[in-house]
């Protein structure tokens, strides 16, 4: 758990910096910022998704994991975990900073390879590497979308714990395909981030996060289909 914990502190850090650094920049200049920002988040997301060998898979992948979370209505209980802690700590545009970058830090090869190595191999780097980017995207993410972005941390925790605890017993169950799968749709969905971050509310990312375990089931059944 040492990689996962750092990478919480990292945002933590990054996040306390940049709401300091926030607070003398004119209204104007952040908004141009935030349009940066949201830009750079579109660029990540197309790097990891535009490398796609199979889109058929992305397709199916984000029609079916829609309909699940659409059904389960994924959005709604965000925003509602947002606004409540928004209420709490009196933060206008929590639920935008909290889900964006919960969505950016925890989505992504290196979240999951991370976590399995650090669980198996007691082998950090990967999630040290992480925690810097991670710090540096946070302080950015902070001084535009405000104090929500540090709670992040707490998905990080929970995520990428949970994928450490379980990592023996997921080694031989993800293989690179599967994840390069992850890493593919959940491309698509950073790049959605960015532009609702741009045009607020036009996608509804939240409820394609299931979109992301598509791939996993389609690698884990094909030998069965395919027999």
């Amino acid at each position: 758990m040492i990689g996962t914990l750092v990478n919480a502190l990292a945002v933590v850090v990054g996040s306390a910096l940049g709401l300091t650094l926030a607070k003398g920049i004119p209204a104007r200049i952040v908004k141009v910022m935030e349009q940066g920002v949201a830009l750079c988040v579109f660029l990540i997301g197309l790097q990891m998704s535009i490398s796609a060998p199979n889109v058929l898979l992305v397709l199916l992948s984000l029609v079916i994991g829609g309909a699940i979370g659409s059904t389960l209505r994924i959005t709604e209980r965000i925003e509602k975990l947002g606004d409540n802690l928004q209420a709490r700590f009196g933060e206008e545009g929590f639920s935008l900073g909290f889900v964006t970058a919960t969505l950016l830090f925890c989505i992504g090869s290196m979240a999951i390879l991370g976590s399995i190595e650090s669980g198996i191999r007691g082998d950090h780097s990967i999630l040290f590497l992480k925690s810097a980017l991670d710090g540096i995207s946070a302080l950015v993410l902070t001084t535009t979308l405000g104090f929500g972005v540090i709670f992040s941390s707490l998905s990080i925790l929970v995520y990428q714990g949970t994928i450490t605890l379980l990592a023996s017993a997921l080694e031989g169950v993800l293989t690179l395909e599967m994840i390069d799968g992850i890493r593919h749709v959940g491309g698509l969905l950073i790049m959605s981030l960015g532009l609702n971050m741009i045009f607020p509310g036009k996608i509804r990312t939240s409820d394609l996060l299931p979109a992301v375990l598509i791939p996993v089931l389609y690698y884990l059944f094909l030998p069965f289909l395919m027999s």
